[in-house]
């Protein structure tokens, strides 16, 4: 059983750093414990969802936060609602990326693949919904010739070549700050700026998956900073999670372009 680590706990509530894996809510299509069966077995939180106030998909890790009472629920999903709490996650993307931008564009379903979304064409459909997603790099960085020999071992050199041709080599930690929570909203966002998410499954490519996953072991995205005030105290909190091990050591074999 996967225990998320506790980073802060009082009688009204309860921030997680929830772990790699871990479904969030239950659903017919996942096997095994949730968030929220832990929560209300482990933890006795016996609230809807285990008190859980958003979501994190399972493939991310990072901040969560849990009520323990259905008032300082209401409050934090009033808080959210009303766009107060401010929330950053870091992610590794395909690409350089060199100037703090925005992505101000609509959410909908993939009419393809309903486990998907996607961003809405011209006309905004009816249900398409409002997404926000601010960024900024903090580190442009490289994989040096060395370490793609060494990853792609048996790669002939035309395929080697390719790799140079498609700039596999170039990557941009950014921090990504979403003003609206929409399901995968990052990891859309991202993908409609042509600058998808290393190993994420759903967003970045088949074939660039497998890439990817030759060195990073999953999706690298990581909710690292949650600030809400306090449902009782009204006291303004800010909470940080350091990047998780198995992240540090991918993000640790590229290399700073200077």
């Amino acid at each position: 059983m996967i225990i998320p680590k506790i980073i802060y706990s009082d009688n009204q509530l309860l921030v997680l750093d929830k772990p790699p894996g871990l479904v969030v809510d239950p659903a017919e299509s996942v096997k095994g414990e949730t968030l929220a069966d832990i929560l209300q077995k482990d933890f006795n939180i016996k609230l809807f969802r285990g008190g859980i106030a958003h979501r994190l998909d399972k493939d991310t890790s990072g901040l969560i936060l849990i009520a323990k009472t259905q008032a300082v629920l209401e409050n934090l999903q009033s808080q959210f609602k009303e766009r107060i709490v401010k929330k950053e996650y870091l992610a590794l993307v395909h690409g350089h990326i060199k100037d703090i931008g925005i992505v101000d564009a609509s959410i909908i379903r993939n009419p393809l693949n309903r486990e998907k979304f996607t961003v809405a064409s011209q006309g905004v459909p009816l249900e398409a919904r409002e997404a926000v997603t601010e960024y900024e790099p903090v580190k442009l960085l490289v994989m040096s010739s060395e370490l793609i020999e060494k990853i792609f071992e048996g790669f002939n050199k035309i395929q080697l070549r390719k790799l140079r041709t498609m700039n596999y080599q170039l990557f941009t930690l950014l921090k990504c700050k979403p003003k609206t929570g929409r399901t995968h909203q990052i990891r859309v966002h991202l993908k409609y700026i042509n600058h998808p998410i290393v190993s994420d499954e759903k967003y970045a490519g088949r074939k660039m998956v497998r890439l990817d996953k030759r060195w990073c072991p999953r999706m690298f995205l990581h909710a690292a900073k949650i600030g809400f005030r306090h449902p009782v105290s009204g006291e303004w909190m800010e909470l940080t999670s350091l990047l998780p091990e198995d992240l540090e050591k991918a993000l640790q074999q590229l290399s700073s372009c200077i």
